[in-house]
């Protein structure tokens, strides 16, 4: 019987060959691998305490309670909406994506990790404001309207907002302060 792992933390490609490299060196023949979830073949032999001690190590966990899921989920959705620069709004993305009200989504999530998920879309896209300005490639407006904000200005509100200090000021730090994606919540 194949065995399906939801996994916690695994945000992206680099957790995903973390986790892969981990699994093929335990034995286990993993059949797929996507952000979140590992499906292990009929042939792999499974020790649930040695995979989870495994994980734990690089910072995952197996989830293993239905709420968890959804929420990691919503959270990886989220996460891969703002890498490719979808802008389709929030509540209208996660409602298709995932074919349950908007309503419920954000009232689980809101009780679950203790902030909304407009508040986590927020963070995120700030780190990935810190990501571009670290990189130097794009100017404020460049990186504005790469992750759908209106205009600079709207996004340098929220950038002053969320840490205190402007872009510009982030900008000629010396020491930049960045969150792991899968450090937000």
């Amino acid at each position: 019987m194949k065995t399906t792992l939801y996994v916690k933390n695994m945000v992206c490609n680099r957790c995903k060959s973390t986790v892969e490299r981990e699994l093929n060196a335990l034995g286990y023949e993993v059949e797929s691998l996507e952000l979140g979830k590992v499906v292990l073949s009929e042939n792999s032999p499974f020790n649930n305490s040695e995979l989870e001690k495994i994980l734990n190590k690089h910072g995952f966990e197996i989830i293993k309670d239905e709420t968890e899921v959804l929420i990691e989920d919503i959270k990886i959705a989220v996460i891969k909406k703002i890498e490719d620069q979808d802008n389709e709004n929030i509540s209208a993305f996660l409602q298709k994506k995932f074919d349950k009200s908007y309503s419920a989504l954000s009232k689980l999530f809101s009780k679950t990790e203790g902030m909304t998920i407009e508040k986590y879309e927020i963070t995120l896209k700030i780190e990935k404001v810190k990501e571009l300005i670290q990189f130097g490639q794009d100017n404020f407006s460049e990186i504005a309207y790469s992750l759908d904000y209106h205009n600079s200005s709207h996004l340098a509100k929220q950038f002053k907002n969320e840490t205190g200090i402007s872009m510009t000021e982030f900008k000629n730090l010396q020491n930049w302060d960045r969150k792991s994606l899968d450090g937000i919540v």
